[in-house]
C-alpha cells in the first residue's frame, strides 16, 4: 500500500469522524436543553470516569491517545452546552453594563494617584494611559487605592509584573479586597542606572537603597561589589534618589531611571546595571468604576480552586475549548491556608468574542473563589 492510498483511507476515516462528531455536538446541545429544564449542572464527573474508565479499557496499546481525545471530546461538548446554560448570568449581565459605546474613546485627562514622586516610572507610565493627566504623588499603594476610593482621584497608576521579577502581590491582593478594575495597561522598558551625589566614587558605596522589585532586577550587578555593600528596600525608585540627594552621604546611592539623576542633581556611576536589557514593567490603570472600551484584547482573573488532581486542567479545559490564549497563569499560596492557591491569569480575550461571556460564567461556576479584574486594551 503506497502513502497516497494510506491518506485517501485516512480522509475516508476523517470524514466519518467528523459526521459523528457533528452528531455527538447536536446531541449535546439535547443534554443541555435538559439540564436547563431540569436545573441541573454541566459537570458531571462520576459519568466522566466512567466513560473515561471504558475507554481505556477498550483501547488497548493506544489507551493513553484515545483517553486525550474522549477528554478533548468531553471539553467541547460542555463548552457548547456552557454557551447554552450560561448565556446570561448575574456575571454576565454585570460585565455588559460596563461595556461602553463602539464610539467610546479613553478619556485623556482626569486626577490620577502616582506612588512616588516625580521621576518614578509610574509617572512616564501615567503619561502613556492618560495623556494630559494630573498626577498626585502619594507614599504607597494603598494610598493610591485610598484617593481613588474616596473619590480625589479618577485612576490610579499601579505596577502589577515585571517580566524578570514576578508580579507585585499587593498590587493584585488590593485590587481584589477593594473591588477595583483594570481599565487600561501598558508596558515600559525599565534601564536602572546607580547615581550618587557628586563626587561619589564606588569604592565610597556602603549602602544602596532602591524599591524591592529594581534591586531584585539589579541583584547581579549588586551581587558584584561585594559583601561590603548592603541593600535598603525603599517605596519608590525616585524616592531613593530623591533622599540620597537630600542626604548628601557618599556612602549611600540609589539604583533609580536616569531621569532622575537630572531632577535630583545626582551623578550617573554606572548606567544599565539591570541583569537582562529584556526588562520590562507592566504598569495598570485602575478604577472603582468598571468599565469596558473599544479595542479592549487583554483580560485579567483570580481564580481558586479545589486542592485535588485535576482541579486546574479542568480549569484550563474551559479556556482551551473555546479557543482562548492564556497569556499567563501564576500560583500564588493562600495565607494561613495549607497548599491551597490562587491563580492569577491574563487571557488574550474580548468579551464580545462569540463564547467568552459564557466561558467566564463557565468557570465562576467551576471555582472555589472568581475575580474578574477587567476586559483592557494594552497601550
Amino acid at each position: 500500500m503506497d502513502l497516497k492510498e494510506i491518506r485517501n483511507q485516512i480522509d475516508e476515516i476523517d470524514s466519518g469522524i467528523l459526521d459523528l462528531f457533528l452528531k455527538r455536538m447536536a446531541l449535546s446541545e439535547k443534554v443541555a436543553e435538559y439540564k436547563i429544564a431540569n436545573n441541573l449542572p454541566i459537570l458531571n464527573r462520576e459519568r466522566e470516569r466512567e466513560i473515561l474508565k471504558d475507554v481505556m479499557e477498550k483501547s488497548g496499546a493506544d489507551e493513553a491517545y484515545a483517553y486525550r481525545l474522549f477528554q478533548t471530546l468531553m471539553s467541547l461538548s460542555k463548552a457548547k452546552q456552557g454557551n447554552l446554560l450560561y448565556g446570561n448570568t448575574p456575571l454576565t449581565d454585570r460585565i455588559k453594563e460596563t461595556v461602553q459605546p463602539l464610539d467610546a474613546v479613553f478619556p485623556e485627562t482626569g486626577m490620577v494617584a502616582c506612588q512616588g514622586v516625580e521621576g518614578a516610572n509610574s509617572q512616564e507610565a501615567c503619561e502613556r494611559l492618560v495623556k494630559r493627566g494630573n498626577i498626585m504623588y502619594v507614599k504607597t499603594f494603598q494610598a493610591v487605592f485610598d484617593a481613588v476610593d474616596s473619590g480625589f482621584c479618577d485612576y490610579g497608576v499601579v505596577p502589577i509584573e515585571n517580566n524578570m521579577n514576578g508580579s507585585v502581590r499587593a498590587v493584585y491582593d488590593l485590587i481584589r479586597e477593594r473591588n477595583f478594575a483594570i481599565v487600561r495597561a501598558t508596558k515600559l522598558n525599565i534601564r536602572h542606572a546607580l547615581m550618587g551625589i557628586p563626587g561619589t566614587k564606588m569604592s565610597d558605596i556602603k549602602n544602596i537603597i532602591s524599591h524591592e522589585q529594581a534591586l531584585g532586577q539589579c541583584s547581579g550587578f549588586i551581587q558584584s561589589l561585594g559583601d561590603k555593600v548592603h541593600t535598603t528596600a525603599y517605596a519608590n525608585t525616585a524616592v531613593a534618589a530623591r533622599d540620597v540627594a537630600n542626604g548628601k552621604d557618599k556612602s549611600v546611592a540609589s539604583i533609580s531611571s536616569p531621569v532622575c539623576a537630572k531632577l535630583y542633581g545626582l551623578e550617573i556611576l554606572k548606567t544599565d546595571i539591570q541583569d537582562s536589557d529584556n526588562n520590562y514593567t507592566r504598569f495598570i490603570l485602575v478604577s472603582k468604576k468598571p468599565k469596558i472600551y473599544p479595542g479592549a484584547d487583554h483580560m485579567s482573573l483570580i481564580v481558586s480552586c479545589e486542592n485535588r488532581a485535576g482541579a486546574l486542567e479542568e480549569i484550563l479545559s474551559i479556556l482551551s475549548a473555546r479557543g482562548v490564549n492564556m497569556t499567563k497563569l501564576e500560583s500564588i499560596p493562600v495565607p494561613r491556608r495549607d497548599f491551597e492557591f490562587r491563580f492569577y491569569l491574563d487571557l488574550d480575550a474580548n468579551i464580545h468574542a462569540p463564547g467568552v461571556l459564557s466561558m467566564l460564567s463557565d468557570l465562576e461556576k467551576h471555582v472555589d473563589s472568581f475575580t474578574f479584574l477587567g476586559n483592557y486594551p494594552v497601550v
